[in-house]
């Protein structure tokens, strides 16, 4: 492989890691500006290992919307890495990702906290504007600690009023 070609797959590389870290802070900050720009105009999501039901087709806004009741929370954070990434050709790549994930919501029904822990799976696909995420899908491999603040977490976020 030539310099050139070696510079471009580490600065690719490079694109593409800086989308999960923009996945996971776009979450934490409430910053969904920044979450949106990762994602195509359509994105294929599973998260079927944590939810159930189906793997889904649908406009990245609309799954930024629904993204947007995890402000429900009073804090979450999502550590996210290492990464393998491999391309299948030079506009496309699977980046494969562990992922940690913590959801803090004070409530009188149970423990405040809820850790997950998974890999991420997601399809990358350069644009003309860089590298976004196509494809995301989360296996989740173990929890601990209190499920329910998710449906307190909806429930607080429907209080303000779709506010986060």
């Amino acid at each position: 492989m030539d310099t050139e070609a070696v510079l471009r797959e580490m600065l690719d590389r490079e694109a593409i890691r800086d989308l999960s870290r923009r996945y996971a802070m776009g979450i934490d900050l409430r910053d969904w500006g920044m979450y949106r720009s990762i994602f195509t105009d359509e994105i294929e999501a599973d998260f079927s290992s944590w939810s159930g039901g189906e793997p889904m087709t649908l406009p990245g806004d609309a799954w930024v919307e629904g993204v947007k009741r995890l402000s429900g929370f009073q804090g979450t954070q999502h550590m996210i890495g290492p990464y393998a990434i491999d391309f299948d050709g030079p506009d496309k790549a699977t980046s494969v990702a562990y992922m940690y994930a913590q959801h803090f919501l004070p409530n009188d029904k149970g423990d405040s906290f809820l850790w997950i822990g998974g890999h991420y799976t997601n399809e990358a696909v350069r644009v003309s504007s860089g590298w976004k995420f196509k494809k995301v899908k989360l296996t989740v491999t173990w929890t601990i600690g209190n499920r329910h603040i998710f449906d307190l977490a909806n429930e607080r976020w429907a209080a303000s009023g779709g506010q986060g």
